[in-house]
């Protein structure tokens, strides 16, 4: 799970959020867990790659296994598809 903090930057810059703005929607009141998380400065709970999967409409398969790389549709703007 060594590629979660990047995944997860690429799916909150690809629907043009900040990292303020991803964490409020996921229900924290503090951006730095996201921020840390994104950074692989922490390691995500099971809790937040649920609520990311489930707020990007993305598998926790794809977010979780090194091996498989997000579907481009699943990383750009829906707005762009």
């Amino acid at each position: 799970m060594q590629r979660f903090g990047e995944k997860l930057h690429t799916l909150r810059k690809s629907h043009g959020l900040t990292v303020r703005e991803l964490a409020h929607a996921l229900g924290y009141t503090a951006h730095s867990y996201v921020g840390d998380v994104e950074l692989d400065k922490r390691r995500p709970t099971a809790d937040f790659v649920l609520k990311v999967a489930l707020f990007f409409e993305v598998s926790t398969d794809s977010l979780m296994r090194d091996d498989r790389d997000l579907d481009r549709a699943q990383s750009e703007n829906p707005d762009d598809i």
